[in-house]
């Protein structure tokens, strides 16, 4: 093994839960749970790539009505509890520890995709985008904007998915805060022109999530509970006029929560904002910062050893490469990832890609 990978290997903590290794496996949406209901086919997915030191789920609805893909997975029924102790069962045979991603996906909910329920958000902004949907491609709705009590009642959601995770025995849950979804839609102006307390001042933007951080950690204990954040993206149509300011603010506000991890989007998939946004959540967060979008093996190995950051999580790196630990300590060729299985069905692009042969 080369040397700059080595840290790579070393064992740490997040939280209450220890980790074998720095290798962690980010949310990736990938459309296999049919009729949102989680099966036997994310559990041979998930085990697969039990070598990471975490797997963190796709994102997963924490309340019916709610989904942006079509065949995204909850976890607000029964029955989908059960369904996910088949991948958590599956996960932990195999030596992995495994988090989920809880989510409402707000505006970026089309009503054709949720038995024409319409979508809510802070404010009634509609994303300026196109949507798949049975119908073909449509524009986003203009979402309607949520009442105080909605508000709480969400946050309730919130709860009641990360008490649901631990029962369908999870290790802890992380909440999505990123990627234009409800709660970033709170968090950034661009979407959020409230003018009562949910809106206006950083303070204001960020009650929202501060709601479901206390309910959260109330209900599961902070130790399993991570929150992942984008500042910079503009997926989903998103900005904000002060990145900047954005980060160094909930950098310092996450501080009290102490949180297993906090999961840091490190840049923009379309370019449109560039920001050094974690030399700054570096050095007003306190806890175990891990961060994420592109890093290749050796320079998360470089980043963890100047200690910019803790762990690293990858993408499409464990998509296509269910022993992606394996084959950096080998040194050996990594699987190409087929973007066109990326959201199709079945285990084509999704179960079939090969390990490593001795």
């Amino acid at each position: 093994m080369s040397t700059n990978t080595q840290i790579l290997f070393n064992a740490i903590n997040v939280g209450d839960i220890s980790l074998p290794n720095r290798f962690v496996m980010a949310p990736l949406t990938r459309c296999r749970a049919v009729d949102h209901q989680p099966n036997a086919l994310m559990a041979e997915y998930y085990a697969q790539r039990a070598s990471a030191g975490l797997l963190i789920t796709e994102c997963t609805m924490v309340t019916p009505n709610t989904s942006a893909f079509g065949n995204d997975p909850g976890i607000y029924s029964a029955e989908q509890v059960e369904g996910w102790k088949l991948t958590t069962d599956a996960v932990h045979k195999a030596g992995g520890r495994i988090f989920m991603q809880i989510w409402h996906a707000g505006r970026a909910a089309h009503p054709l995709l949720n038995n024409g329920t319409e979508a809510v958000g802070p404010s009634a902004i509609a994303i300026n985008d196109e949507v798949h949907t049975s119908e073909g491609k449509k524009p986003y709705s203009v979402p309607r904007a949520l009442s105080k009590t909605e508000i709480a009642a969400i946050v309730d959601d919130f709860r009641k998915a990360a008490a649901n995770a631990i029962a369908a025995g999870f290790d802890g849950v992380e909440i999505h805060g990123a990627n234009g979804y409800l709660i970033d839609q709170f968090l950034r102006d661009g979407a959020n022109q409230r003018t009562d307390e949910y809106g206006g001042s950083l303070e204001n933007r960020a009650r929202f999530l501060t709601e479901i951080l206390d309910a959260v950690t109330a209900e599961i204990g902070s130790g399993r509970v991570g929150l992942r954040l984008s500042p910079l993206n503009s997926f989903n149509d998103m900005r904000d006029s002060d990145p900047l300011a954005w980060t160094e603010h909930l950098a310092k506000h996450l501080n009290r929560f102490n949180l297993a991890y906090l999961h840091l989007m490190r840049a923009d998939f379309f370019g449109v904002q560039q920001a050094d946004v974690v030399s700054i959540a570096r050095e007003h967060y306190q806890g175990h910062l891990m961060l994420n979008m592109g890093y290749s093996a050796d320079e998360a190995a470089q980043v963890i050893s100047n200690k910019q950051a803790d762990s690293v999580a990858f993408g499409t790196g464990f998509l296509a490469n269910p022993d992606l630990p394996a084959r950096v300590q080998a040194r050996a060729e990594l699987n190409t990832p087929d973007q066109n299985t990326f959201y199709s069905a079945g285990a084509e692009g999704y179960t079939d890609y090969p390990f490593m042969t001795a």
